[in-house]
């Protein structure tokens, strides 16, 4: 199975890496020690034999019957791992420990160390030869020391691996916590954030991520900036020469004594009309979709939704407007203008389709909620979740683009804000509210 994940691969690598090392050294150490611990039984062995045999020849030449066979009692109950055999030049044996076992000893051909199936021997010569001593130890002995010696060895690599494992997953965790933060802050931008990510506390590895995609989000500022002044350009030189037109068709219905021909021109004039507004719309959406919904820093949007309300009651809107605003600030990082032409389509909306006469409600609350309310006859709920889509008009709204729902979704989807419609009003038999929960 492939492994994707940097900080699991590491993690693996080096659990994996550090688990052979110690097994590994381990196991060298091991047979280093068995055959230390050869050499030391050995030694034992050849000791025992050569501290035993000059007592052993005393003691037989002290004896009145030479060949007599005698076996040393033990003075208490002990476990003994090594025995011995004295024998003469006969084979006779001499002298026993009290647990030797004299098929356990192969006769003694010359000084030094042998072996059987079942025991390590070393056998010495005195008198010339004519007396020989065995010293016995069974091969059992040193396996069983060996396998005690690798057990103390071993199992506390069995506690230490698995928590020595734990600390290289808990190590490599936080030490991967600013790309997993640099990660959680580019996963959670919007995509009209372009605000640059922080590149403090990030490993030396890291930076130079950080920085390339903080170049890239500049670069992607400046293009939008460049596509937003070139919209905001378009607009105004589409503008002009349709205004052109509108008077030249104003001027024509003034001037003419034709009654059909006044008509028709009145017909152009409001045709230019329309195509204004459309084209004032379709600018919109396009800076909406193509720049950026939210600034690198949140400003109070108190002061813009003022004045956009107090531009409508200058172009005549009259009473029909009522204002709530907070007495404290609402700060948000939506961009100021395209919070301007969300506020302008959604109230400029709510006067068109609204009641005629009815009062359009416009509040803004400390939570950074802002809702537009108007009267009118309930919208179904199928046409209502068609609104937001291009061209969609509510049935019998009349005049409208059928723009303005949908500039207000993308410039709140790219914010990463929440835009509902409800109709009729929550609490009222009838209306229709517009909600959008700005971001902080």
């Amino acid at each position: 199975m492939k492994v994707r994940s940097l900080q699991a691969r590491l993690a693996l690598v080096l659990g994996a890496g550090v688990t052979a090392l110690w097994v590994g050294s381990a196991t060298v150490t091991a047979r280093v020690l068995h055959a230390e611990l050869d050499e030391v039984f050995d030694s034992t062995l050849e000791e025992t034999a050569q501290r035993i045999l000059p007592l052993a020849v005393m003691e037989i030449m002290g004896r009145e019957e030479p060949a007599a066979s005698q076996r040393i009692a033990a003075l208490r109950a002990h476990e003994e791992f090594y025995t011995y055999l004295v024998r003469d030049a006969a084979g006779a044996v001499l002298i026993a420990s009290h647990r030797a076992d004299p098929s356990d000893f192969p006769p003694c051909a010359a000084p030094g160390f042998t072996q059987t199936a079942t025991h390590r021997l070393y056998c010495d010569l005195a008198l010339r030869g004519t007396v020989t001593i065995a010293v016995a130890e069974p091969l059992a002995h040193r396996a069983r020391v060996a396998r005690d010696l690798g057990m103390a060895m071993g199992l506390p690599l069995v506690l230490i691996i698995p928590l020595a494992l734990a600390g290289i997953v808990l190590v490599v965790r936080w030490s991967f916590r600013p790309v997993r933060a640099l990660r959680d802050a580019l996963a959670r931008r919007g995509a009209g954030d372009l605000a640059p990510v922080s590149e403090t506390e990030l490993p030396a590895e890291i930076a130079p991520v950080a920085a390339a995609v903080n170049q890239l989000l500049g670069r992607l500022r400046s293009a939008f900036e460049a596509e937003r002044s070139f919209a905001a350009n378009a607009a105004h030189e589409l503008r002009t020469p349709v205004a052109g037109a509108t008077a030249q068709a104003q001027r024509i219905r003034i001037e003419t004594s034709d009654a059909r021909a006044a008509a028709r021109a009145a017909e152009i004039e409001t045709t230019l009309k329309r195509l204004t507004r459309l084209s004032d719309k379709l600018m919109q959406l396009a800076r909406a979709e193509g720049g950026r919904s939210l600034a690198e820093g949140p400003a109070d949007l108190r002061p813009i939704l003022s004045l956009v309300v107090q531009d409508f009651l200058r172009a005549g809107a009259g009473d029909r407007l009522a204002l709530t605003l907070p007495e404290t600030a609402v700060a948000s990082r939506i961009d100021p203008d395209a919070f301007t032409i969300l506020c302008r389509n959604l109230i400029e909306n709510a006067l068109r389709h609204g009641t005629s006469g009815a009062p359009v409600e416009v509040s803004l609350s400390p939570d950074r909620s802002f809702a537009v309310r108007n009267g009118c006859t309930p919208v179904p709920s199928d046409a209502l979740a068609r609104l937001t889509r291009r061209f969609e008009r509510a049935p019998g709204a009349g005049e409208g683009s059928g723009l303005g729902l949908s500039i207000v979704r993308t410039i709140v989807e790219r914010a990463g804000g929440r835009f509902e419609l409800h109709s009729p009003i929550p609490g009222r038999p009838d209306g229709f509210e517009a909600t959008v929960m700005l971001p902080d």
